[in-house]
């Protein structure tokens, strides 16, 4: 069937159709995809790595172990901190709570003193503590599960890695790719390494001035704090303000408002000279996705795979980019989701071209 044989509204109606059934699809698939998309981008990081040693001689088996190792140490250590600090943070947590409990209380008499009638009520319920603590022993209750998932995603990347070199072989016998095709994925996996590598040592960078800020400042759990940094950055747009929350509360809890207005500001400032000036720097033009079409994204494949999603959201969102400018009837969309075009000056008749 020829989409070209149908008039453009029918078209419109046949791919918003044919998209609405891959969501559908996707949507059913989402705890096998998950983690299988994953492990795709560790891959995708991890290839370059495999294919230097490949260069300097070292078998493909040597360095698929070596990668594997690595990857497993730093997911132990990340899981033994992240375990280890939730846990001294659950045992903590009965010394922050009755003035946690003051603190909400006294700041919805507040809300009520200025005009909001039953904010004392409304704050006790929107900031329950029991919360924060069910939250966490359920965390930790599951920590099994993450751990055989990690573990689960640790082989696929593995295989992954494993099949890489026959992958461009088997993709040009299958979908015929022209050379046009073959540069335009060679593009997306170079622009998604580049992406996650720059953007996995930004998050390193903000998780260490997070963690020297707040052992500076004496609050507690430091470590826990900085972590949630490091993944948070991962999460565009919001993930910036979602990740200084927990500490700034905890710092009102602890010491007091002049503290937690430290850690507000310096979380601001750190996020700010990362954020905003060294990663655009190092970056260059990103993914080539606009600003409107990064939060957009974040709320679809958040709500489609989860945390994952939010994780992957912009080389997700990359990828789907230019897979809609292989057509030319969808590039269009690619175009609207794409980064801004400058605006052009349209002459009239009467009015002569700009001399070229």
């Amino acid at each position: 069937m020829n989409l070209a044989t149908f008039s453009p509204p029918a078209r419109g109606l046949i791919l918003a159709g044919a998209f609405a059934l891959v969501v559908v699809l996707l949507e059913s698939a989402a705890a096998i995809l998950a983690p299988l998309l994953l492990a795709v981008f560790i891959a995708i990081i991890s290839t370059p790595a495999l294919a230097w040693m490949r260069r300097k001689g070292v078998p493909k088996w040597i360095g698929l172990a070596l990668i594997a190792f690595i990857l497993l140490d730093i997911g132990s250590l990340i899981a033994l901190l992240a375990t280890g600090a939730l846990e001294g943070f659950r045992d903590s947590f009965p010394t922050y709570q009755e003035r946690f409990l003051l603190l909400s209380e006294e700041f919805g008499q507040w809300l009520e003193a200025i005009g909001m009638s039953n904010s004392t009520e409304a704050v006790s319920d929107l900031l329950d503590p029991n919360q924060v603590s069910r939250a966490v022993s359920l965390i930790l209750s599951n920590a099994s599960g993450i751990f055989a998932t990690g573990f689960l995603v640790l082989l696929a990347t593995i295989f992954i890695l494993l099949e890489a070199p026959g992958f461009p072989a088997k993709l040009r016998a299958a979908f015929h790719l022209t050379a046009e095709g073959e540069a335009r994925i060679a593009r997306l996996l170079e622009a998604i390494n580049r992406y996650m590598r720059i953007k996995s040592l930004t998050s390193l960078g903000t998780a260490a001035c997070v963690w020297l800020l707040l052992t500076w400042l004496g609050i507690d759990f430091a470590v826990l704090w900085a972590l949630i940094a490091f993944f948070f950055n991962f999460i565009p747009v919001v993930g910036n303000i979602l990740m200084m929350i927990p500490a700034v509360l905890l710092a009102l809890v602890q010491v007091g408002l002049g503290t937690a207005a430290a850690v507000a500001v310096g979380y601001l400032v750190i996020n700010t000279a990362i954020g905003n000036v060294i990663e655009p720097r190092i970056m260059g033009k990103g993914m080539g996705v606009s600003t409107l079409v990064v939060f957009i994204s974040l709320l679809f494949w958040g709500w489609l795979f989860g945390t994952v999603g939010m994780f992957l959201a912009v080389p997700l969102t990359a990828a789907t980019v230019i897979a809609l400018e292989a057509s030319p009837h969808t590039r269009p969309l690619a175009i609207l989701l794409g980064p801004e075009i400058a605006p052009t000056k349209i002459t009239t008749k009467d009015e002569p071209a700009p001399p070229t």
